[in-house]
């Protein structure tokens, strides 16, 4: 467990350095989670990569400070690079974290050895969606949402065959402060990434989860196809959260990518 100081506030993070030459994966996490998405697929990665996790403001142990918007939290993913003496990674982004992800290849691409976008897309939502859910959340607390947002993430064969892991992940959105995800869920519904796509100039993995509701596979395709070195791949039988649901399955197609692409 690691504290990174950035600008007045923390930010929990977990590192592995890298063996010899290998790249180091810095990882991104959603809304209303934590790291901790990211213990399966890690498990199961070649020992020898650096892993970077981090839990984005406002949720897990890094506390929220002001509304900030995707490119702030962007900056945040730069600064921990810097602190950790990162000088590029391959950044994964899950659903906003594939945002933070896109924003930092905007702003820094310096930094990006490469990106892997999971279940996200060049915009996210509508503004009606974001604005309603705010709402809720003000009037009723996280609990207003939770059942909702498990429908989203899971896929049916996983609500209905693992009752207690899916506990155990509703109760961690549960716990999420409600301002941290409010403000996140804000910064997604201001961000559109549409005309920056063309500009990423790094090898891309796009994945899908075949029964996604929130980022469709066509939301991913599009990406991927808006990117000039992407690649497209579906995940079967999965919903939102395929790092929860298929952690093999992604753990090798990014272990496919960094030792295909970035080599």
């Amino acid at each position: 467990m690691d504290a990174v100081k950035r600008n007045e506030r923390i930010l929990h993070a977990d590192h592995r350095r890298a063996v010899g030459q290998a790249p180091t994966l810095a990882f991104s996490n959603s809304l209303g989670t934590d790291l901790r998405i990211w213990d399966a697929v890690v498990a199961r990665l070649p020992k020898d990569l650096g892993i970077l996790r981090y839990d984005t403001a406002g949720h897990g142990l890094s506390p929220a400070g002001a509304a900030m918007s995707i490119d702030d939290h962007a900056d945040d993913l730069a600064a921990l690079l810097d602190a950790k003496e990162i000088d590029r990674a391959v950044v994964v982004g899950l659903s906003v974290g594939g945002l933070i992800a896109q924003a930092l290849a905007q702003r820094a691409p310096q930094r990006v050895a490469g990106l892997v976008l999971s279940n996200t897309g060049m915009t996210i939502g509508t503004a009606e969606i974001w604005n309603a859910r705010a709402e809720a959340i003000r009037a009723g607390g996280m609990e207003a949402i939770a059942d909702a947002t498990m429908e989203r993430w899971f896929s049916p064969r996983f609500r209905a065959g693992k009752p207690e892991a899916l506990q155990l992940w509703r109760t961690m959105l549960a716990h999420t402060p409600p301002a941290g995800y409010i403000d996140l869920g804000l910064a997604i519904r201001d961000a559109d990434y549409r005309d920056a796509a063309a500009q990423v100039s790094v090898p891309a993995l796009c994945i899908a989860g075949a029964q996604d509701s929130a980022t469709t596979p066509a939301v991913v395709r599009a990406m991927a196809d808006a990117i000039p070195q992407a690649r497209f791949e579906e995940i079967p039988d999965v919903g939102h959260l395929p790092c929860i649901e298929a952690p093999g399955t992604m753990a090798e197609l990014i272990s496919r990518f960094v030792s295909e692409a970035l080599t």
